[in-house]
């Protein structure tokens, strides 16, 4: 997203939060420092980066650490930081995962790898559509993924709110969502949780535009050789390209709409866990 749009959407996903009765917390790696919750200065310096920050996954944390590099962090890597300091609700736009033809190349997102060990429950708008949707899901079942869809018996697929795809757990409410997560938490089963909202449908972009889109987007890449994580950057920008800025207007919709829930199922959890320890003091 570039600049000042992405401090612009920022400022207003972590107003929604406060709105909604929650406590935002954006993270970052700022000069080798890991980052839980940024002040307006620091966002705008995250923001003007834009990406001179390193995209920074599990593994690349602990090489932008030592070299005091700046960092923005993507689900994997936020969600170990989160799960450090005890936060359990972590809202996002869409997490990677299975590359399209990745049986053949193995580039496979680490975000799927960190939502099988730890205990973190992720808001987004599901599976970037970019990537292999069917196969990303396979491999959280074999992960013990929990993926919940909400409102909805079918996962979305970001721009869109249907992939095809049916889940095997569908919540409601963001009760339910804290019930979900809580007993994920009390079973110490050690794995995140995916909670996949779709997208608002007057926000939801054409399926046919968006993937006629992505086949170009892809074929140029092959053409490129653009791979590995600079590979889901490059689909992105030129998906919105070719759609006219539609898919980051879509993309932005979803972050906004991701947030609201979240900030709900971050409260919801919160009076579960009051009550519950209110229960254990009687």
């Amino acid at each position: 997203m570039p600049y000042p749009k992405n401090l612009e959407t920022a400022k207003e996903v972590e107003a929604i939060v406060r709105e909604n009765g929650a406590v935002p917390a954006t993270v970052a790696i700022l000069d080798g420092v890991p980052c839980v919750g940024l002040s307006m200065g620091e966002l705008e310096r995250l923001a003007t980066l834009g990406t001179k920050a390193q995209k920074t996954a599990r593994r690349d944390i602990a090489h932008v650490v030592a070299n005091r590099g700046n960092g923005a962090t993507t689900v994997s890597a936020t969600m170990f930081f989160a799960s450090m300091v005890g936060i359990h609700v972590f809202v996002t736009g869409g997490i990677g995962g299975v590359h399209r033809h990745g049986e053949q190349t193995m580039d496979i997102s680490s975000d799927l790898t960190e939502l099988g060990r730890t205990p973190v429950a992720v808001i987004s708008a599901g599976v970037k559509s970019i990537l292999d949707i069917p196969r990303t899901l396979e491999y959280l079942e074999t992960q013990g993924v929990c993926v919940a869809a909400y409102n909805t018996n079918e996962f979305p697929a970001f721009f869109t709110e249907r992939s095809g795809c049916k889940v095997h757990c569908r919540v409601d409410t963001p009760d339910d969502c804290a019930r979900l997560i809580d007993a994920n938490l009390k079973l110490k089963l050690g794995t995140g949780t995916l909670i996949a909202v779709p997208i608002p449908k007057e926000h939801s972009a054409s399926g046919g535009l968006i993937e006629s889109a992505i086949q170009i987007a892809l074929r140029e890449a092959r053409d490129k050789n653009i791979t590995g994580n600079a590979e889901t950057p490059f689909l992105l920008a030129k998906v919105n390209e070719l759609t006219g800025g539609a898919s980051l207007a879509s993309n932005i919709a979803l972050v906004k709409n991701n947030a609201l829930v979240g900030a709900k199922i971050a409260v919801a959890l919160a009076q579960l866990k009051e009550h519950s320890n209110r229960g254990d003091a009687e």
